[in-house]
């Protein structure tokens, strides 16, 4: 390791950890920090990267404090096509492989109005499907293989695990958009497509 790697290193030891100390002193930890009013001067990039399994990683070893990625998750910022963590003092380029959150269940509750689809991710982030929190499905241009999203908030979004999708799957129904088949779910009066069939 050269002295240049050494200074490296202790610089991204130390942004994490001032990430950790501004979050302190600006979360009350009930509600999300205003991060889309903060616009603090880019610090540079840390070796952060957040898994397609919604595992987080530091310096290529997971984060195994949960309390700690949901902590930074209420942090996480996306400008074009670029993810970073922001406080009021500094902002930190970090790399996602897919979707920042993963949902890991679902709920379904019947209503007078019909049913309403509600999923938690992997950062306790409850998401209730509607018209301003839809669900989209992109498919793998060369194995078709189905990737199934959704809104969580700010232009942020979590890819459905799989388990999940197939309980979606379950409770779809077909219907006719544009002279095609489509196989969807009804959530708050909706009909989000998961495709054609």
């Amino acid at each position: 390791m050269t002295a240049s790697d050494s200074d490296q290193e202790a610089q991204s030891k130390k942004d994490l950890g001032q990430i950790l100390a501004e979050l302190e002193k600006t979360s009350d930890g009930k509600s999300l920090p205003p991060v889309e009013q903060w616009d603090p001067d880019f610090c540079g990039d840390m070796d952060l990267i957040i898994k397609r399994d919604g595992s987080w990683h530091y310096q290529g070893s997971p984060i195994g404090r949960q309390r700690l990625v949901k902590l930074f998750s209420t942090v996480l910022k996306k400008e074009d096509d670029k993810y970073f963590l922001v406080t009021p003092v500094e902002k930190l380029g970090i790399r996602v492989e897919d979707a920042p959150f993963l949902v890991i269940r679902m709920q379904v509750k019947d209503t007078v109005e019909g049913p309403v689809i509600s999923f938690e991710d992997n950062c306790d982030n409850q998401i209730i499907l509607t018209k301003g929190n839809p669900l989209w499905v992109e498919q793998d241009s060369k194995t078709g293989e189905p990737s199934p999203y959704i809104m969580v908030r700010r232009n942020l979004y979590a890819l459905i695990h799989r388990n999940v999708f197939y309980e979606l799957v379950e409770r779809a129904e077909e219907r006719v958009i544009d002279d095609q088949k489509h196989l969807g779910v009804i959530s708050a009066g909706e009909f989000f497509s998961l495709g054609t069939i």
